[in-house]
C-alpha cells in the first residue's frame, strides 16, 4: 500500500517561477511512494488512475544512476563551467554560469541510455501496459542551474499526435532536495481534466492558416497557454484547482511516472549545483505514436512539425 509522511519545510522558502508557494498542509505535500506494490501491476494501475502519477523510490540500481551522471558531469566539465575547489560529483557550478548542453547530447551517452531504454525499464512497463511497449527515441536531456523551473503543464500538447495512453518518466541523477528544484504534480489534477478541456486539446505545432493575425501574436507571446504552458503562476493555478503541489527530496535511482493530463511544473533551483533530470516517454508498440518525437534523429518541434489549421 502506498504511504506518505506529514511534510517538513522548517524555513525554506520553496518558490516556483519566482512565486512562493503555500507549504502549508493543504496547499503542499510529499509525493506517495508505491515501491511496496511495484511487483503488482493491477495495485500500480489502479494508483495511477487515483493519483495520476507514480513515485517509485530505488527503482533503479544506484550505480548506474551515478555513472551516468558522473559521464554528464564530465561533458558538461568541458565547458569549465565547474568551482574547482570541488569535487567534480558535487556539480557545483561557477557563479552566473549556465549548465546548458546541446539539444542532441543525449546521443553520444551510452550509459543514459542504459538507464533510460534499460531493462529496468522496458520490465516495469512492459507489466504495467499489459503488453510489448515501445519508446519515443528522443530523450529529454534537463541540466538546470540557479533559475526558474518550468511552468504548470501537461505533455499531452507536446506529444499527442498518437496514443493518449504515453507515460513519461521522469529521472533525477543525483540528490534533489528542495532547493534544487525538483518536479512537483499537482495532486489528482487529472481527475478535473473536463476543466481544461480545451488546453489538452492544444497541439503547440498547430497554427491557424486562415488568422495569420494569431499566429503572429501567438509567435509575439512567448511562454503562454498556446506555446504549452498552463500557467506562468503555480501559485494562482493551485488556488484555482485545489489540492496541493506535491514532491520529494529525489535521491539517486528514484523513478516519478506519470500520464499525458497530469499538470506538473517544478520548483526553481536557489543553489549553485546542477540539477540532472531526463524525460522519456513509454506506451505500447500495438498503438499509434507521435512522428516527432521517433527515429534516428527526431524531427521534434519546430518548422518540420507544423500543421496548419483551418480555425
Amino acid at each position: 500500500m502506498a504511504t506518505t509522511s506529514p511534510i517538513t519545510i522548517g524555513t525554506r522558502s520553496i518558490t516556483s517561477l519566482g512565486h512562493e508557494l503555500e507549504t502549508d498542509e493543504h496547499s503542499f505535500g510529499w509525493l506517495q511512494d508505491s515501491s511496496a506494490i511495484l511487483n503488482n501491476p493491477e495495485a500500480l494501475q489502479k494508483q495511477m488512475n487515483k493519483d495520476g502519477y507514480l513515485y517509485i523510490r530505488n527503482f533503479f540500481p544506484r550505480e548506474i544512476i551515478l555513472d551516468a551522471r558522473k559521464a554528464l558531469l564530465e561533458t558538461l566539465d568541458k565547458k569549465g563551467i565547474f568551482e574547482p575547489d570541488h569535487d567534480l560529483n558535487d556539480g557545483i557550478l561557477k557563479e552566473g554560469v549556465s549548465p546548458t548542453l546541446e539539444p542532441d547530447a543525449w546521443k553520444n551517452q551510452p550509459l543514459l541510455n542504459r538507464v533510460v531504454f534499460g531493462p529496468e525499464v522496458k520490465e516495469f512497463y512492459t507489466a504495467f501496459l499489459g503488453g510489448t511497449i515501445r519508446h519515443f527515441d528522443n530523450i529529454w536531456l534537463r541540466t538546470m542551474g540557479l533559475g526558474r523551473g518550468s511552468a504548470p503543464h501537461c505533455d499531452i500538447v507536446y506529444m499527442g499526435r498518437g496514443t493518449h495512453r504515453l507515460y513519461t518518466a521522469w529521472i533525477p541523477y543525483g540528490d534533489v532536495p528542495l532547493e534544487v528544484g525538483g518536479l512537483i504534480v499537482l495532486e489528482k489534477s487529472h481527475l478535473q481534466a473536463d476543466r481544461f478541456r480545451r488546453y489538452l486539446e492544444t497541439d503547440v505545432d498547430t497554427y491557424c492558416e486562415n488568422y495569420p493575425e494569431r499566429n503572429a501574436e501567438k509567435n509575439r507571446a512567448g511562454l503562454n497557454y498556446s506555446l504549452g504552458a498552463l500557467s506562468t503562476n503555480p501559485r494562482s493555478l493551485r488556488q484555482k484547482f485545489g489540492g496541493r503541489w506535491l514532491t520529494s527530496e529525489f535521491s539517486p535511482g528514484d523513478l516519478l511516472t506519470f500520464r499525458m493530463d497530469t499538470i506538473h511544473a517544478s520548483i526553481d533551483n536557489t543553489t549553485q549545483s546542477v540539477r540532472i533530470s531526463t524525460d522519456t516517454r513509454y506506451q505500447r508498440s500495438d498503438e499509434p505514436i507521435d512522428e516527432r518525437w521517433i527515429g534516428k534523429d527526431p524531427i521534434g518541434h519546430g518548422p518540420k512539425a507544423r500543421r496548419g489549421l483551418i480555425c
